[in-house]
């Protein structure tokens, strides 16, 4: 308990904070980038459909003669799946108002600067990170389950693939993390290494000392 107690009043150090402001400051791009990339091949679509999640929006692919976003909608009726429309996606609403407080505490940590602000923090950012994974598979599980049984083509329930690929009817569907994620990756990396140079820190000086 003291060993704990101690490294939870551990001071951030310069480097340490500088981390998290750092971290902080990447967050800004899981904004302007799509968190989340799903492809779409076929015979028909032998160039792919895109479709961009954003952290607030979605959005398909786009040619001089085609919006994939509507052709995927399009297909999507043949089969009875709902529309992916925005307005299905609660997560739109309180991802960016999460990510906005992680910035604001990360800005909270830098200010303060102790060790138990940016476990704090980073526990936090750890579970919106997983629960948004969660989030977006049961998303997925719900639109490939809730079929309409009177469309005009008939498919087995299914569930699109969260990450990798899988074959369904005649597509093969790709979905991977796109490069706001990365971002977002690179945030918890910060503050783990934020963690381990200011405890690395106090190790030395408590060394120094005795």
């Amino acid at each position: 308990m003291k060993k704990a107690a101690e490294f939870f009043e551990t001071p951030i150090d310069l480097r340490g904070r500088l981390l998290v402001l750092v971290g902080a400051l990447l967050l800004v791009p899981s904004f302007l980038f799509p968190l989340w990339r799903m492809t779409l091949y076929s015979n028909q679509f032998p160039e792919g459909l895109v479709l961009n999640i954003y952290s607030y929006k979605l959005e398909g692919g786009r040619t001089a003669y085609r919006d994939d976003l509507k052709e995927i909608n399009a297909l999507n009726h043949y089969i009875g799946m709902r529309p992916l429309v925005e307005e299905d996606f609660t997560e739109f609403k309180w991802i960016p108002f999460v990510i906005g407080g992680v910035v604001l505490l990360a800005l909270r940590v830098v200010i303060l600067g102790t060790m138990s602000k940016l476990v704090d923090l980073f526990v936090l950012f750890t579970y919106f990170g997983m629960f948004s994974l969660w989030s977006f598979y049961r998303k997925l599980f719900l639109y490939g389950h809730e079929l309409d049984p009177t469309a005009a083509v008939k498919v087995d329930v299914f569930t699109p693939p969260l990450f990798g690929h899988q074959t369904l009817a005649n597509f093969e569907v790709y979905s991977y993390p796109a490069v706001g994620s990365y971002f977002m990756a690179s945030v918890a990396l910060l503050f783990i290494v934020g963690m381990w140079v200011s405890r690395k820190t106090a190790l030395k000086r408590a060394t120094s000392i005795w």
